[in-house]
């Protein structure tokens, strides 16, 4: 069986990885199996290097706050900022303080310096303003649309002033208490006023598209799009604080599911950009249904990359990473009768592999799914792997 995988397997580059794919896709997807590995980042930063220099990508996004996000992408298209001011601020969980995250973003700067702006590389985060720990408040998405409208359409037209919003926001140290994540009662999401702001939200990105043959032209693009991104983000955080506030057994399941249509939403506007090369976890990425078990509780919902695919269709590529080991944390070489374990046996270091051939070649002999020795590695699950397009494996992962 090695010896048959070993015929699906490549170089790991942007030409072979096209190569396995019908057509040029609007977004690439390229997951990973745990985070901060920095052979991993690395990796995605050298394909995304190839797709902008072979294919004419211009476009990055990565699992990282989409809001933050713009600081980075100011600083990559017209240099606002320090490199060290914008990898302090313009990232969340932390991605700011990898090597690999600052050595893209400084080469994405290099590369624009003296550029025209159809051809200069673009940065975005996807993800919602939202941690482990917390949801941030909807204050700086609500306070960037009222600001975008108020600039531009008559005071008559909109639903309230800023000072209302303000009020009703109150501390936002409120919104973010960690306290909330794990008991409903201490989240604002069902106050009068959070029922408040859901619908004055709701009224300004109605504005906002009443108003757009107006905005559009009035507007520079970035500007539009940008006031689309908060109209998403205050809607999608204020319904994510509402479901935090639920005491069903769904909660858990309507904020996961919450989190990956925000995702979703934000790639979809990504990809209306032009072709964009995605990182994130496997999980945000796969184009099956998520689940996971949360002590008695099984929990169900889509991920951001199964929405994005069943909209896109062939223009949706998805290439899952798998790791052999990470010594450093644990992770040992795989068991032989595992995905990763087959791949393992393989020779080379990296490559990439046609996922839908590597699944006709164990058909017959359904390798058993990895058992993790650290939280943080999600190993392959075999039934996945023929909806994948391809897989990159890397052997070992050295420590960072």
């Amino acid at each position: 069986m090695t010896a048959s995988i070993k015929y699906a397997a490549h170089v790991v580059d942007a030409s072979t990885v096209m190569g396995l794919l019908p057509a040029r896709p609007r977004l690439l997807a390229l997951g990973e199996p745990t985070h901060g590995e920095d052979a991993l980042l690395d990796l995605r930063n050298n394909l995304f290097r190839q797709l902008v220099e072979q294919e004419r990508y211009r476009t990055i996004t990565i699992e990282s706050d989409c809001m933050v996000g713009l600081v980075v992408d100011d600083y990559v298209a017209s240099g606002t900022g320090t490199l060290d001011d914008v990898m302090e601020r313009g990232f969340s969980h932390e991605w700011g303080a990898f090597a690999a995250n600052r050595e893209l973003v400084r080469w994405m700067r290099a590369y624009n310096d003296g550029r025209p702006a159809s051809e200069k590389l673009r940065f975005a985060g996807f993800d919602g303003p939202l941690e482990i720990t917390h949801a941030a408040s909807p204050r700086q998405a609500l306070a960037a649309l009222h600001a975008y409208l108020t600039a531009r359409v008559d005071a008559d037209l909109l639903p309230c002033t800023a000072e209302t919003l303000d009020r009703l926001l109150g501390a936002d140290d409120r919104w973010t208490n960690p306290a909330a994540m794990r008991d409903p009662s201490q989240s604002l999401g069902r106050t009068p006023e959070a029922n408040q702001l859901r619908l004055l939200a709701d009224d300004l990105v109605a504005l906002l598209d009443a108003q757009s043959p107006h905005l559009v032209e009035a507007s520079a693009p970035d500007d539009w799009d940008r006031a689309l991104l908060y109209g998403r983000t205050a809607t999608g955080l204020l319904r994510y604080h509402f479901w935090m506030a639920d005491t069903s057994p769904s909660r858990m399941a309507r904020l996961l599911g919450v989190r990956d249509s925000m995702m979703a939403a934000n790639l979809l506007a990504i990809a209306e950009r032009g072709p964009a090369l995605v990182n994130a976890h496997n999980g945000h990425l796969q184009r099956n249904k998520s689940r996971m078990q949360m002590g008695d509780l099984p929990v169900e919902w889509w991920s951001a990359g199964a929405i994005v695919s069943a909209q896109l269709g062939e223009e949706y590529a998805f290439m899952a990473t798998a790791l052999g080991t990470i010594r450093h944390h644990g992770v040992e070489t795989p068991p032989p009768d595992t995905i990763e374990g087959l791949l393992y046996a393989l020779p080379e270091d990296r490559y990439v592999v046609d996922a839908r051939r590597l699944a006709a070649i164990v058909s017959d002999a359904m390798p058993a799914p990895r058992v993790s020795a650290w939280f943080g590695y999600s190993p392959l699950d075999p039934a996945h792997v023929a909806s994948a397009d391809g897989i990159v494996f890397v052997k070992d992962a050295p420590p960072s």
